[in-house]
């Protein structure tokens, strides 16, 4: 169940999770046809990758979500976001949220320019509006030239700096990134953490997990620490951050 700002809650929660759960199965491999044949059942793995998480999020916070590689942090923003389904639980979220990852999904048959057209009426703009403010977000990439190019010959960081500069050109209310912010180079990091303050600094809610620490000291006020599945800690950023650095 994942209902939006209609349903009544507190004036200012931005997003609740309650005993929120994400299952996944997983076949083994893809059927022989002679085991097919021989009416065979590929070996099926539940894999359970968030285990019943509870934490509201409040307007304005900024909060962010550590733990290793394999903890559940990217399926619990998925789950948020609606990308995944939840197996048990609920998520509330008082508007649709935004998903800023470096898997996030442009056309690489498109050019820069292209892909920032179709961002921003994807994102609801009409056609003029779109026009008119695209010049500010290609202006933002600092892509120059490239924008000019099909993204297919874009390296990470590239699709990094045109990703996060669509995703960023009309403020999200709330806004998640997964390790977004760790592709590129130091100059346009600095650009996109400025654009993080500015978005705080509006009331906006933001979601950052990371492996960073440095850049979760910096960006969040609130840390969630994840394992297995489950957090295991969630308190002010530099108290989670110490002990996450001495365990």
């Amino acid at each position: 169940m994942r209902p939006n700002g209609n349903e009544e809650q507190p004036a200012q929660l931005a997003i609740r999770c309650l005993d929120t759960r994400v299952t996944y199965t997983v076949r083994s491999h893809g059927q022989l046809l002679r085991e097919i044949l021989r009416g065979q059942k590929p070996q099926v793995t539940t894999i359970e990758a968030v285990k019943g998480v509870t934490f509201d999020v409040m307007v304005g916070e900024s909060v962010g979500i550590i733990g290793p590689n394999g903890s559940g942090k990217t399926s619990l923003l998925q789950a948020i976001t609606g990308l995944l389904p939840t197996s048990g639980g609920k998520v509330l979220v008082r508007s649709n949220p935004t998903l800023l990852g470096i898997q996030a999904v442009l056309n690489q048959k498109l050019t820069g320019w292209q892909n920032i057209h179709v961002g921003l009426l994807a994102k609801g703009l009409s056609q003029e509006e779109a026009t008119n403010l695209a010049g500010t977000v290609g202006d933002f990439s600092d892509l120059d030239e490239f924008l000019d190019m099909r993204m297919e010959i874009y390296t990470s960081g590239m699709r990094a700096r045109l990703t996060f500069s669509i995703a960023t050109a009309v403020t999200p209310e709330i806004l998640l990134i997964d390790e977004a912010l760790a592709v590129g180079d130091k100059k346009f990091r600095e650009k996109s953490a400025r654009k993080l303050d500015q978005h705080l600094a509006n009331a906006g809610t933001v979601i950052l997990v990371s492996h960073s620490l440095d850049e979760v000291s910096r960006c969040c006020s609130r840390v969630l620490w994840m394992a297995d599945g489950q957090i295991v800690a969630d308190g002010p950023a530099d108290e989670i951050l110490s002990a996450y650095r001495n365990s």
